[in-house]
C-alpha cells in the first residue's frame, strides 16, 4: 500500500496533544512504517507588545493537523478514535491531499512566508517615534497597511501636519 497524505480535523488548540497521541499510539501498536509523519503547519509572527518584538508560533490552519500515511481500516480507526479528533476531513472515505499542495505547506513552514507583523494600533492612536529621521516625534496613526507592514503617521513639523510613512517597529503607543 502507498502512504499518502490525509486532513484530520481536531479540536482547535488541541493540534499538538493529538499530534502526541497519534505518534504515541502509532508507537505503541507498531505502525511506524503505516503512519510516518504528523504535520501542524506554523507560522512565525512577531507581535508588537509594548513596543517590544514578541515572536509568537501561530497555526495557519487551527483545528487541522496533516498525517501521511498507509490508509485502512486500522490506522483509519487509530486517528479516528484519538481523542479530541472529529474526524478525516472527507468522513468515512477520505481523499487524500495531493502531494504538490503538501510540498507547498511545508515549503511555508520550513522557509516561512515573510515574517508577518502583527500591528498593536488602530487609526487616531497616540504614538511616539522610536527610531529613524522623526525619532522622538509624537503623532497619531492616520493609516494602516498591514499588508505592507507600513503606518502613516501624522506629526506637527512647524506647526503644520506631516504624513509621515514608517513601519510597525519604528514607533510605540503613547498613552
Amino acid at each position: 500500500m502507498v502512504k499518502q497524505w490525509y486532513v484530520v480535523h481536531t479540536y482547535s488548540g488541541f493540534e499538538e496533544k493529538v499530534k502526541a497521541s497519534i505518534e504515541e499510539n502509532v508507537r505503541r501498536r507498531g505502525f511506524g512504517d503505516r503512519v510516518t509523519q504528523i504535520l501542524i503547519p506554523t507560522e512565525k509572527v512577531v507581535e508588537l507588545k509594548s513596543g517590544k518584538k514578541k515572536e509568537t508560533m501561530k497555526k495557519f490552519y487551527p483545528g487541522y493537523i496533516l498525517i501521511e500515511m498507509e490508509l485502512d481500516d486500522d490506522t483509519w480507526h487509530l486517528v479516528s478514535s484519538t481523542p479530541r479528533v472529529t474526524g478525516f476531513v472527507g468522513g468515512d472515505k477520505p481523499a487524500p491531499v495531493q502531494q504538490e499542495e503538501i510540498d507547498v505547506i511545508v515549503q511555508q513552514i520550513e522557509k516561512g512566508p515573510a515574517t508577518q507583523v502583527k500591528a498593536q494600533f488602530e487609526r487616531g492612536d497616540s504614538v511616539r517615534i522610536i527610531d529613524g529621521a522623526f525619532a522622538n516625534f509624537n503623532g497619531f496613526v492616520d493609516e494602516i497597511d498591514e499588508v505592507h507592514d507600513k503606518l502613516r503617521v501624522m506629526v506637527t513639523i512647524f506647526g503644520r501636519q506631516t504624513p509621515v510613512e514608517l513601519n510597525f517597529l519604528q514607533i510605540e503607543r503613547t498613552q
